[in-house]
């Protein structure tokens, strides 16, 4: 992962491709020492919205898939919220 400015990053996949992401937001949950950050594919225009936890700091970190059901829910969740924020309902429709 690498951090082009503070809304964008660049993540390689499997296949060694770099995708160019658009952050959206990041979330810190200390019950489980874990940091979250959500993101989508600049291609796909925000269609497909990914969740991953990351190690470290965001720019100098690991990302990791999120396998624990439990944890899923709860990201799911805090992305729910977020969408349903009228401060986020704002900012999309400007």
């Amino acid at each position: 992962m690498e951090i082009k400015n503070e809304r964008q990053m660049v993540v390689t996949d499997s296949e060694g491709k770099e995708h160019l992401m658009q952050i959206l937001f990041t979330y810190d949950n200390e019950e489980r020492n874990a940091s979250y950050v959500f993101f989508y594919d600049t291609e796909d225009k925000e269609e497909n919205v990914i969740v991953m936890r990351y190690t470290g700091e965001l720019d100098s970190g690991e990302l990791e898939p999120i396998e624990d059901d439990e944890e899923y829910d709860e990201v799911e969740e805090v992305f729910n919220a977020w969408q349903d924020d009228p401060k986020i309902q704002e900012l999309k429709n400007n």
